[in-house]
């Protein structure tokens, strides 16, 4: 992307776009890692929400902690379900509620997901230098 104003780059402008490429490219290679393992970005995040929590969730639940709307949890729910990563079960304190539960292939399938996303992570370590580490948390935090 070309993000000139009268012919001329906005110099305030290129850390802020070059920080959004980056975290394009981060994105990529993150999907890239976790269809390794079968996975989506979505589908890996409520795998991992469902084994940290260690119990069956609502899926407003999910939603609300994974910042998505009811519409689409349910719609990834589905998928989940369809490939066997995740039941709905009744909920027993709401007769009308329905919480999603994970399945032991989805445990399965997210521990394969987060041995990927490790990787990843071990190989931007071993290709930045510490003090280049340091320097972008300082950036991110920066950016709170």
């Amino acid at each position: 992307m070309n993000y000139r104003q009268g012919g001329k780059a906005n110099a305030a402008d290129r850390p802020i776009f070059s920080l959004i490429a980056a975290a394009h490219a981060l994105e990529a290679k993150l999907e890239s890692a976790l269809n390794r393992a079968g996975l989506s970005t979505p589908k890996f995040s409520v795998l991992s929400q469902l084994v940290s929590e260690e119990a069956s969730m609502s899926l407003s639940e999910l939603a609300s902690r994974l910042s998505c709307v009811r519409s689409n949890m349910t719609q990834l729910v589905d998928r989940l379900e369809a490939e066997g990563l995740a039941r709905r079960v009744d909920d027993p304190a709401d007769r009308r509620g329905v919480k999603a539960e994970i399945t032991e292939l989805g445990r399965d399938r997210q521990a394969a997901g987060a041995h990927e996303v490790a990787k990843l992570d071990a190989e931007f370590a071993a290709n930045s230098a510490v003090e280049d580490r340091a320097a972008f948390e300082r950036l991110l935090l920066a950016l709170k």
